[in-house]
């Protein structure tokens, strides 16, 4: 029989705080009114039913369900295959107004799993787990005593693995893009996810367009439409926000033979630019995005739980 290594990580932090305050923020997790998890600056956590027993989800290919949960006190996710193992959270009371939360994860290594978890995984899951550290103690006291910092080699990974924007069609509600010529030579669009905490505004996405002050010629509500006309060809950009995802949209209108050349040597640099280009602002907003436990703060709790 093949022998498996295990792969454990433990981490625990002390609040200030009630056990059950702290137990409360744990019972959000994954609710569209989560405190603790900390996206945009890091995939969300999600599930096809509220957390409880049977849920199954995860955070991007990272996929797992819910084994066990005491509300207020513990939940525990198993990997789904072909991972092998576990994670959980669990809150244990010190006093009437001390606790501690703990996370640890076993994980049976396969392959090359154990040199990506040297490399790679561990840094950033550990992370991530500060700081959802970090978000709890906020969120329980308003404050955070030693937050967590990402080191170089952190960095440099959340910026190689950040998401990639995908090609899409015009989006359906962006009008202003859609009717912007009568005629169209080229058109294309890009889309990335919206995750929580990232603005809606599409203003806000403007500087995905940096280096280059085209004036706005359209606003609608969840659209703007930047653009300018030459002699040889108009363009307009168009970023469209929903929900569920930012879309940078460009379409062209030729006028002659100048600018059919122009646009035959620029169309074959405009795809790599336009999708580098919403990346770059998508992660820069992801990570000025105010914290989820700043956000919970600022916003009502709900009067009932959230549907998810």
């Amino acid at each position: 029989m093949r022998r498996f290594r295990t792969i454990r990580n433990v981490h625990e932090r002390t609040i200030e705080a009630p056990a059950q305050s702290v137990g409360a923020l744990l019972d959000r997790l994954s609710s569209p009114s989560d405190p603790i998890w900390p996206t945009p600056a890091w995939p969300p956590m999600r599930f096809d039913r509220p957390l409880g027993v049977g849920a199954n989800g995860g955070l991007g290919f990272v996929r797992y369900r819910v084994t066990a949960y005491e509300p207020g006190r513990r939940a525990r996710f198993d990997f789904n295959p072909p991972l092998s193992g576990h994670h959980e959270f669990v809150i244990e009371p010190l006093s009437q107004d001390r606790c501690r939360v703990r996370h640890s994860l076993e994980l049976k290594r396969r392959g090359p799993m154990a040199l990506g978890w040297a490399l790679a995984v561990r840094w950033m899951h550990d992370t991530v787990v500060e700081e959802l550290f970090d978000n709890a103690e906020r969120a329980a006291t308003g404050t955070v005593a030693d937050p967590v910092h990402w080191s170089p080699w952190v960095r440099l990974l959340h910026r190689l693995m950040w998401e990639r924007a995908a090609a899409s069609d015009l989006p359906t509600g962006a009008r202003l893009v859609r009717g912007a010529f009568d005629r169209t030579h080229y058109s294309d669009a890009w889309r990335m996810t919206m995750r929580p905490g990232m603005p809606r505004d599409p203003e806000s996405w403007r500087g995905v367009l940096r280096g280059a002050s085209f004036p706005v010629v359209g606003r609608e509500p969840g659209e703007v439409l930047l653009g300018e006309d030459a002699d040889h060809l108009d363009f307009r950009a168009s970023i469209f926000v929903d929900d569920r995802q930012v879309t940078l949209s460009t379409v062209v209108r030729i006028h002659n033979r100048r600018g059919r050349l122009y646009w035959a040597v620029v169309k074959r640099v405009h795809p790599f630019m336009a999708r580098t280009m919403l990346g770059r602002i998508h992660r820069r907003l992801a990570l000025a995005a105010p914290s989820a436990a700043e956000r919970a703060r600022s916003a009502p709790l709900p009067a009932t739980p959230p549907g998810r």
